[in-house]
């Protein structure tokens, strides 16, 4: 299993956020090739129709999710599942959070632009999965339960309402997740979370890893991402400094 994680994808943005589109069809092409099946996230933690199964998965909903990264994957014949932060969208402007900022400005704010509740039902109605990324994108950790659980419950409820689906699923926003996270995200009723590469937080469906795919992941790089072998170092203690010394050589 398989699950990795983009946000924007764009021919020209040079932001550490955006792949191109020929990097992203480069990407899912070659772990078709190795055999994988693509699904929804959600199918994917739940009902896996394979055991190399991928899922492909947006955080953010950047505008550029529906306009450049939907015809890609339609071709390959990839669904693919979008976090939305439920109360950034139908805004105006750039979404805008803490760590975004460098970018918020010139040819950058177009790119931060997100998506409407209309285009990402059209989604959903292409097959594609609409799930959660919070409300307004806070890292969880730091809210007290009360704010913690509007967070999830209100989102939840919001894409629901907006999309007409169920919501089963979630991203946390920044990584941010601990064992207080997990069990709140259960308590909103998610039956899957994607989260960061690591140790187990809590039941494996509602902390699921992923890997993030980037601009430079091809080669070595990608074959090491997809490795088997390296999914199960990650959920592991062993894996802290293994990654140190993977971020030190640049892999």
């Amino acid at each position: 299993m398989l699950v990795v994680c983009y946000h924007a994808v764009s021919a020209g943005w040079r932001s550490p956020l955006a792949v191109s589109p020929d990097r992203l069809d480069q990407q899912v092409r070659h772990l078709l090739g190795r055999g994988y099946v693509p699904a929804t996230f959600t199918r994917a933690v739940l009902d896996p129709p394979a055991r190399r199964t991928l899922a492909v998965t947006f955080d953010d909903a950047f505008r550029s999710v529906r306009d450049v990264a939907l015809p890609v994957l339609r071709r390959l014949g990839v669904p693919a599942t979008v976090f939305v932060p439920t109360a950034r969208v139908g805004g105006e402007g750039p979404m805008t959070w803490p760590g975004l900022e460098p970018w918020a400005q010139g040819d950058g704010a177009r790119e931060l632009e997100g998506l409407r509740w209309p285009e990402l039902r059209a989604l959903a109605d292409a097959g594609w999965e609409i799930g959660s990324h919070s409300r307004t994108h806070p890292r969880l950790t730091e809210l007290a339960d009360d704010a913690l659980a509007e967070e999830l419950t209100g989102s939840r409820t919001a894409c629901a309402a907006a999309t007409g689906r169920p919501c089963d699923a979630l991203a946390y926003p920044y990584g941010a997740v601990d064992r207080r996270v997990v069990a709140a995200a259960a308590a909103a009723g998610y039956r899957a979370a994607a989260s960061p590469p690591g140790p187990p937080l809590g039941p494996r469906a509602l902390a699921f890893p992923r890997s993030g795919l980037y601009e430079r992941d091809a080669g070595l790089r990608l074959r090491v991402k997809a490795s088997p072998a390296i999914r199960r170092l990650q959920r592991s203690p062993a894996w802290a400094p293994v990654a140190r010394v993977a971020r030190a050589v640049g892999l």
